[in-house]
């Protein structure tokens, strides 16, 4: 029996179940529940409704993007250092924005819209292939004790946005071996805190005005403002 021939049925009978009395209801429901197949509670609701069955309305359809997005988004995740959705999906804008000035990506509108409303975990799907094919053989993991995971705070990728992209912390590393004395090259290695983008410049000597104008041009080739420096260590190697 089809759709269409089972809510004639319902209508029809719906409109004398309505008139009737308790035993006629009873047969009512009889004769409908053995014509169509219905179960017995949900044909006296539609009968008390009048007929009147509620359907229910198609959800959105999942949105499919083409390979010319997913291209797209293989470029940006491999000039972001292949991080995972979470990470990347606040940092689209910011790398698409950055790539096409300086000319290493070039985006038909569609494509950039496509590419600018994927959500996260879209994000994770649309590369788990190539991510596969790059990963290599897996590896092991041994699982950490529960102890461990008690008394070491872990802090996981799900407030990305605290602080957000372009608080970086700087690091000077002194090239001198085990003597501190003499002249020696240092390099500044800047890297930011929510995305871990990281930049490192050579310093022939430590010197504030030559490290200010060294901070100038990495600020300069930085896909995003830089905000401000939280911490700055010196380490030797």
């Amino acid at each position: 029996m089809s759709t269409t021939t089972r809510e004639e049925l319902v209508a029809a009978a719906g409109r004398r179940y309505v008139e009737a009395d308790r035993p006629e209801r009873g047969r009512i429901l009889d004769e409908l529940t053995s014509l169509t197949g219905l179960h017995r509670k949900h044909a006296a609701r539609l009968l008390r409704g009048g007929g009147r069955g509620r359907r229910h309305e198609a959800g959105p359809k999942r949105r499919i993007y083409d390979d010319a997005v997913r291209e797209a988004l293989i470029m940006i995740w491999e000039a972001s250092d292949r991080v995972c959705g979470k990470r990347l999906r606040p940092l689209v804008p910011i790398l698409v924005e950055a790539m096409e000035r300086h000319g290493h990506l070039q985006l038909a509108d569609d494509v950039r819209d496509g590419l600018l409303s994927m959500s996260a975990a879209t994000i994770d799907r649309a590369l788990q292939s190539v991510r596969g094919r790059s990963a290599g053989r897996p590896r092991r993991r041994a699982p950490p004790s529960a102890a461990v995971r008690r008394s070491v705070a872990v802090r996981t990728f799900e407030g990305w946005d605290d602080p957000p992209p372009g608080f970086m912390e700087a690091d000077l590393v002194a090239h001198s071996g085990p003597v501190v004395r003499g002249s020696f090259v240092q390099t500044l290695t800047v890297t930011d805190i929510a995305t871990g983008w990281t930049e490192c410049a050579r310093v022939l000597v430590r010197e504030q005005s030559l490290l200010t104008a060294v901070l100038g041009e990495i600020r300069k080739v930085l896909p995003f403002r830089c905000w401000a420096s939280t911490r700055t260590t010196t380490a030797c190697s």
